[in-house]
C-alpha cells in the first residue's frame, strides 16, 4: 500500500472520529424560528445549555434565516466542555425597538467561557432608530454592545459580521488569548459611540485581516491591556485606531506591548492615536509599534493627545499623569486632510519619551504636511519638521 493511501485512510479515520465526538445542536431543534419575527432567545439558551453540559467538543449550529434575539447571556462558569463551536449561517437580529434592550449593557454576552469559537454569521443590532434619537438630543437609552466577551479565555471569532450596533460592536474585557480574524464591522460614519472593537483589561488578543467602518474608533484600546497584535485592518469611516482614552482614574492599569501594522485608513478622523485625560493618574503607555500604514485623506494621521478634557469642565489647567514612552512610528505614508499631519501634544507634567519616527512621509495638498510637538522627546528621521522638535 502506498504512503498516499495510508495517509488517506488515517485522514478518513480521524475525520470520522472527530465527527463522532463532536455533537451538533441545531437551534431549530430547540424551537428557534428563522422568520425574524418570533423571539428565539429561549431556543438559543437551550442549545447553549446542552452544549455546555457536554463532556466532549460540541457545535451549536444556526441555519440560514433571520433569528430575533432579545438580550441573551451565555454563562460558561459551569460548562463541562472547553471546546464549543458556534457556526452561524444565518442572521441574528436585535429588537428594532431600542427600548427593549437599550439599557441592558450587552445584547449578546458571553462570560467566563473557555474555548468558545464563533464562525460566520451576521449580528445585526438594528441601532439606527437609537442613533436618530441620540442625534436629535432626545432622552434616549444609552444603548447596548452587540457582542461582548467578559473574563473569558481562548476565544475565536472568524468570518463574523457585526453591524448597526446601538453602541460598541465587539467588546473584549478581562480576557486572555482571543483571536479575532476576518471580521466585518459595518455602521455609518454618523452613528454615535459605535466603536468597532473595544479591548480592555485583556492580554494576548489578536485582531487580523478585518474591515471596520463605524461612527467612532475602528479599534479602541482601553486600560489594562498587554500583548496586543493588530494587523491587516482596513479602517474607515471612523475615528481611527486609538489607545485610550486613559487616565480617567488616578489609580489605573496601563497599556503595553502593542503592535499595529499593515493598516489602511480611509477618510477617517484620526489614524493612529494615543489619548489621555488631562488629570493625575499612574497609568502608562509603553512599547508600542505602529508600522506599515497607509493614510488616505485622514484628518489627524498621527496624534498623541494628552490634553483630552471635553468642554474643559472636569480637568481645567491640569496635566496628564499618564507616562507615554517607547512608541515607534515606522513606514507611514499617505495623505493628510489637514496641514498638520503629525501632532504630538504630550503632558506638561509627565512628558513623552522615546518617541521614534522613521520613514514617515505624509503629504497635504500636493505638498509636504507639517508636524507639531510639545513636551515630546525622541528622534525622527526623514521628517525635517519633527527632527527640529524631538
Amino acid at each position: 500500500m502506498s504512503l498516499l493511501a495510508i495517509f488517506s485512510l488515517f485522514f478518513i479515520f480521524f475525520f470520522n472520529l472527530s465527527l463522532a465526538t463532536n455533537t451538533i445542536y441545531n437551534v431549530q431543534n430547540f424551537g428557534a424560528k428563522s422568520n425574524g419575527k418570533i423571539d428565539s432567545t429561549k431556543a438559543f439558551l437551550s442549545a447553549w445549555g446542552a452544549a455546555c453540559a457536554s463532556t466532549s467538543a460540541s457545535t451549536i449550529y444556526v441555519p440560514r434565516g433571520n433569528y430575533l434575539i432579545r438580550n441573551i447571556y451565555f454563562n460558561g462558569q459551569t460548562c463541562k466542555s472547553n471546546a464549543i463551536t458556534i457556526r452561524i449561517d444565518g442572521t441574528l437580529l436585535a429588537p428594532y425597538d431600542y427600548n427593549v434592550i437599550g439599557n441592558e449593557g450587552s445584547w449578546i454576552k458571553f462570560e467566563k467561557v473557555n474555548g468558545v469559537s464563533i464562525y460566520g454569521g451576521i449580528f445585526d443590532g438594528q441601532g439606527d432608530s437609537l442613533w436618530a434619537c441620540k442625534n436629535s438630543n432626545k432622552n434616549c437609552p444609552k444603548g447596548t454592545t452587540a457582542l461582548a466577551f467578559y473574563n473569558s479565555n481562548n476565544i475565536v471569532m472568524n468570518g463574523v459580521t457585526v453591524q448597526n450596533s446601538q453602541m460598541f460592536h465587539i467588546l473584549v474585557d478581562g480576557c486572555h488569548n482571543a483571536m479575532i480574524q476576518g471580521v466585518k464591522v459595518l455602521s455609518p460614519g454618523n452613528s454615535p459611540n459605535t466603536d468597532g472593537i473595544h479591548v480592555q483589561s485583556s492580554s494576548g488578543v489578536s485582531i487580523m485581516n478585518s474591515n471596520i467602518g463605524t461612527g467612532d474608533d475602528c479599534i479602541s484600546i482601553g486600560p489594562g491591556n498587554s500583548n496586543l497584535w493588530i494587523e491587516g485592518i482596513a479602517c474607515g469611516p471612523g475615528h481611527g485606531i486609538s489607545i485610550g482614552s486613559l487616565g480617567w482614574e488616578s489609580q489605573e492599569q496601563g497599556v503595553q506591548n502593542v503592535t499595529v501594522k499593515m493598516v489602511t485608513f480611509t477618510n477617517t478622523e484620526n489614524g493612529v492615536r494615543v489619548k489621555t485625560w488631562a488629570r493625575p493618574s499612574n497609568s502608562f503607555v509603553r512599547n508600542v509599534l505602529f508600522q506599515h500604514i497607509v493614510m488616505t485623506n485622514v484628518q489627524n494621521p498621527i496624534i498623541i493627545d494628552q490634553n483630552y478634557c471635553p468642554n474643559h469642565e472636569i480637568c481645567p489647567n491640569q496635566g496628564s499623569g499618564v507616562k507615554i514612552s517607547d512608541v515607534k512610528y515606522e513606514d507611514i505614508h499617505g495623505t493628510s486632510a489637514t496641514e498638520i499631519a503629525v501632532k504630538l501634544d504630550c503632558s506638561k507634567t509627565n512628558p513623552c519619551s522615546g518617541i521614534t519616527l522613521e520613514d514617515v512621509n505624509l503629504s497635504y495638498k500636493n505638498g509636504r504636511a507639517e508636524a507639531s510637538c510639545v513636551n515630546a522627546g525622541g528622534r525622527a528621521s526623514g521628517f525635517e519638521e519633527l527632527s527640529r522638535c524631538l
